[in-house]
């Protein structure tokens, strides 16, 4: 590992959600509550049987890891389901990629609030190890 040193940083950039806080349950479970959502009420306005959202699968194969929008559009593609695109600015409750999208950041931001979230210690010890020595975080 390479030691970081004052003379040739000022400063140190550290992303939050899943380096410094433990937010991929959260991410999941918002993700569920959408999509799990959304899926039983095309099924009953298709007259189709309902498939749920799988948690470990789909979550994995799917949405972990990609931006939102995209996250939704790769989701939606595995079922076989096209929605219009929409735009950023899209409400919540539109059924377009951008307002699922919405959607789930809604969920995501109101367990937030709820609930906290847990940190990573290690990480929080480094990042105060890293301002006691003058680095900006």
């Amino acid at each position: 590992m390479r030691t970081l040193h004052r003379k040739e940083f000022d400063a140190l950039l550290v992303d939050l959600d899943g380096v410094i806080t433990k937010t991929a349950t959260v991410h999941a479970a918002a993700w569920k509550k959408l999509f799990d959502e959304f899926l039983k009420k095309r099924s009953a306005s298709m007259n189709q049987p309902y498939k749920p959202f799988d948690r470990d699968r789909e979550y994995r194969s799917y949405v972990d890891g990609l931006p939102r929008y995209k996250g939704v559009e790769t989701f939606l593609q595995s079922r076989g389901i096209s929605l219009p695109y929409g735009t950023p600015e899209d409400n919540p409750e539109r059924e377009t990629v951008c307002g699922l999208g919405n959607r789930k950041n809604q969920y995501f931001q109101e367990t937030l609030h709820a609930n906290g979230v847990e940190l990573y210690e290690p990480a929080v010890d480094f990042v105060r190890n890293a301002k006691s020595h003058g680095f900006k975080c």
